[in-house]
């Protein structure tokens, strides 16, 4: 009879999940008629994980641009405009990466079309965001990588999903949601309405505007190109992590109106201001009796403090200037072991290490000797509140290829031994980064390869700090209200 009733519950659990999986693709299948039925010429796209180090492996890039070790970005793959081709070399790109070539990573869009997303959320993790950025944008006959984000992002605790009703706090994670990027009110009403006509609820629908008052929209030689990244970080199931990526459950869909309408531009969303007021500062005294408590454990090395300054510029200063960004989410910071702010302008595909002759002078090398290693250290943002998340990535310095991060789940209580009766030790970490461990518990081991996925004894490398998220204002923390990260390269003494 046990058994009898556990046939039955699992029968109604396989059967529940049958109708819910072809109930959701009945939702998009009915959106998409919806959709057609209302005017719009729908184009499925793809989506999926944007390997940039294996691009940059097969040589297809120059570099693989601050890839964040922590994270597999996704990106959306967008269909072609009507009339128009892929471009072959983004098609070949593609391929490359295991999709069909038939769908860009990079595309152009009318002022009257739409990109849409419809599906599921990652899955439990410590932050994720859906990310518009426009990436290329022609000055006079030159094209240049600006790479800028188009405004806040959508993230796990202001998205509207079938967890989190009407916009209330709830669960964010593989959750229904549908995302509309447009830059027009009446595209997007209408879009709306097609969702909700297949069974999507309004409280699940989020509208990402894309700001045509300070783009180039259309599908000319001289429109702007645009992108969007999903980040997920810190997946709490690794395994869920990993069927999301490479089985992401969403439909991208590319919406075009068969007969031109009067145009209804969104205005530029505000920007949520970054900062509380409340500063990391008062650590300082205890991060500089930290890093006398390093220098005096390794008084017998050589020790070398290397600089730190902000890596990646403000986003906005890549449209009014016409610099390269690489992307930089409204949600973080960015520091990085060299001594100034990315500047330069930028053609595609450029290669980081031309571009920027500064990196030629830093030439931190980390080679085999046991006695030669580098330290981080520096205040623990999530423990202080300024962050959801944190990392330190390793990165070689020519390429700027991301072999490895420690996370704040490994920084918790590093500093306690080099300051054991100081009770604000809780909010300052230590970190070695070297090619042996030799047993030491905290201590990342820097990997020769193979190829890009390691960094040679020769091979001069930089340490990349990623302050993700703080809580008290959803987005990312102000740079002048916490206490910049620290690293110092030990070696023999000569």
């Amino acid at each position: 009879m046990k058994s009898f009733i556990l046939f039955g519950i699992l029968f109604a659990m396989l059967i529940g999940t049958v109708l819910a999986q072809n109930a959701t693709t009945n939702d998009v299948n009915a959106f998409k008629q919806a959709l057609e039925k209302d005017g719009f010429t729908v184009q499925k796209g793809e989506i999926g994980f944007l390997d940039f180090l294996k691009l940059y492996d097969i040589g297809v890039t120059p570099s693989a641009w601050g890839n964040n070790p922590t994270t597999k970005y996704l990106v959306y793959f967008v269909p072609p405009a009507l009339g128009y081709k892929m471009d072959p070399l983004l098609s070949k790109h593609a391929k490359t990466l295991g999709f069909s070539g038939n769908n860009s990573p990079v595309w152009k869009l009318r002022p009257d079309e739409a990109v849409v997303f419809v599906g599921r959320t990652p899955p439990e993790c410590r932050y994720f965001s859906f990310d518009p950025t426009m990436q290329f944008r022609k000055y006079g006959n030159e094209t240049r990588w600006v790479c800028v984000p188009l405004g806040n992002t959508l993230n796990m605790v202001n998205i509207k999903t079938e967890g989190t009703p009407n916009g209330l706090p709830g669960n964010p994670y593989n959750q229904t949601a549908v995302i509309v990027h447009t830059a027009d009110k009446g595209i997007d009403q209408r879009i709306r309405a097609a969702a909700s006509s297949a069974r999507y609820s309004g409280d699940i629908i989020n509208t990402m505007v894309i700001p045509s008052s300070m783009l180039n929209m259309g599908l000319e030689n001289n429109s702007d190109t645009f992108c969007v990244y999903i980040r997920p970080a810190l997946y709490k199931d690794t395994q869920a992590g990993n069927n999301y990526l490479n089985n992401t459950p969403v439909t991208i869909f590319r919406v075009t109106p068969n007969e031109s309408t009067a145009l209804d531009p969104y205005n530029m969303t505000e920007l949520k201001v970054r900062g509380t007021g409340k500063t990391e500062f008062d650590l300082m005294v205890d991060l500089e009796k930290l890093k006398t408590a390093i220098l005096k454990k390794y008084s017998d090395l050589n020790a070398t403090e290397l600089p730190i300054s902000q890596w990646y510029p403000n986003a906005n200063e890549g449209f009014q200037r016409g610099i390269n960004t690489y992307g930089p989410t409204n949600d973080a910071c960015y520091l990085w072991t060299e001594n100034q702010t990315l500047s330069a302008k930028t053609l595609p595909f450029n290669d980081v290490w031309q571009t920027y002759p500064f990196l030629h002078d830093s030439q931190v090398t980390l080679g085999n000797n046991t006695s030669e290693f580098i330290i981080i250290y520096g205040v623990n943002h999530v423990a202080t509140g300024k962050a959801m998340y944190i990392n330190a990535g390793i990165f070689g310095a020519k390429a700027w290829n991301g072999i490895g991060a420690i996370t704040d789940l490994s920084l918790n209580g590093t500093a306690q031994e080099y300051l054991p009766d100081n009770p604000n030790a809780k909010y300052l970490y230590v970190y070695k980064i070297a090619r042996h461990s030799n047993g030491e518990p905290h201590c990342f081991e820097v990997p020769f390869g193979p190829r890009v996925y390691g960094i040679g004894p020769d091979q001069p490398l930089m340490i990349a700090f990623r302050i993700y998220f703080e809580p008290a204002t959803k987005t990312g923390p102000s740079y002048s209200e916490i206490v910049y990260d620290r690293a110092i390269k030990f070696d023999p003494k000569k």
